[in-house]
């Protein structure tokens, strides 16, 4: 009997790394005592083998044997696209106010 392989579904926050991706994945977790709902966010490293996700990609990792040290997922498929603009903050500048 083969075992099913554990599929997340999450937000691509980092792809800085060669042919490795970061991925938020959130849940929803009721506190035992309180009741109250709370919302746990964990994030992944996932193998990215052609580099082509984004930061803003909600994506589909799959779990595989592990690739390094923190690596265990692979990336399984992208479901939605959202680019990202990336600004560093020497790059905005200030509204001019006048000054009376």
């Amino acid at each position: 009997m083969q075992s099913k392989r554990k599929v997340r579904t999450g937000k691509v926050v980092s792809n800085k790394m060669n042919k490795t991706i970061v991925v938020s994945v959130e849940r929803l977790v009721r506190h035992p005592l309180y009741k109250k709902v709370m919302k746990i966010t964990k994030n992944f490293k996932a193998h990215d083998e052609k580099n082509e996700c984004h930061v803003g990609d909600i994506v589909k990792i799959v779990e595989t044997r592990p690739l390094s040290k923190e690596k265990c997922w692979k990336l399984g498929e992208i479901i939605k696209t959202g680019r990202v603009a990336e600004i560093l903050p020497a790059e905005i500048k200030e509204p001019e106010t006048e000054v009376k």
